[in-house]
């Protein structure tokens, strides 16, 4: 069974989430966002791991924030969609007006790790002992994917094959929104119809902001894919307003 803390930061609850085998091993960091660093490091201390890699869904503000100081406190390699990586150094590109504006007067200088590395669609990387399915979802951001674990029983629960971090792509009851730059409505109800409709229910959920859910949870009641389902693509419409 995985081993994942997760909690949320900054001002836009961003869910942070660090992911090893077990307790005194090596770990992964997913989505530091603002704030995040001293979060990571109390489940680093408390635990006894050391991060090893920092995988980001996609490249939005509040889920990078912190990419730079975790990765480097750790001496620990990002990884970023290639179609994102440009955010890394320049957020300001994708974010809203909104957000922009809580940023003005900052401080804030934002580089790229001294270590990045390019993820591809359909292939499995391999870090901290874990198994990473790299799904490229775009929709929400050009370079937005998803990562896949197997996970194994918990306990005499149900059985759960894998959890998949999903960033901005899926909510209990929603989905990314598409309004900002780099977002597209009708890619991201393609990339909802290839990619996460095809997943076995079993599947845990863990979503960039709110609740943790599962695929068969949101394919009986998630109103945008029960639309997807019924109509396809090329016929759903409806308004997407979660994530940064």
């Amino acid at each position: 069974m995985v081993f994942i803390a997760g909690f949320p930061a900054g001002s836009w609850g961003t869910n942070c989430y660090v992911v090893a085998t077990g307790t005194g091993a090596e770990c992964v960091v997913v989505d530091p966002g603002q704030n995040a660093t001293a979060g990571v490091e109390q489940v680093v201390r408390e635990n006894n791991l050391k991060p090893v890699a920092v995988l980001l869904t996609h490249g939005h503000i509040d889920h990078m924030w912190s990419v730079t100081p975790v990765a480097g406190a750790y001496d620990a390699t990002a990884y970023i969609h290639p179609r994102d990586r440009h955010l890394l150094a320049d957020p300001m590109a994708g974010i809203s007006r909104e957000s922009a504006a809580m940023l003005l007067g900052g401080t804030h200088e934002f580089v790229e790790p001294d270590r990045v590395e390019e993820l591809a669609d359909l292939t499995t990387i391999e870090l901290a002992g874990l198994e990473f399915v790299v799904d490229h979802t775009p929709g929400h951001t050009e370079g937005s994917v998803t990562f896949r674990t197997p996970y194994g029983a918990a306990g005499g629960q149900a059985e759960i094959s894998e959890v998949m971090f999903a960033g901005d792509l899926l909510f209990a009851g929603s989905i990314g929104r598409t309004d900002l730059p780099g977002g597209d409505h009708p890619t991201m109800l393609r990339t909802l119809t290839s990619k996460v409709l095809p997943l076995a229910d079993d599947i845990v959920v863990l979503p960039g902001h709110g609740e943790q859910t599962s695929i068969g949870r949101e394919r009986a009641t998630n109103p945008y894919l029960l639309e997807l389902i019924e109509t396809g693509p090329d016929g759903a419409t409806g308004r997407v307003t979660r994530g940064l």
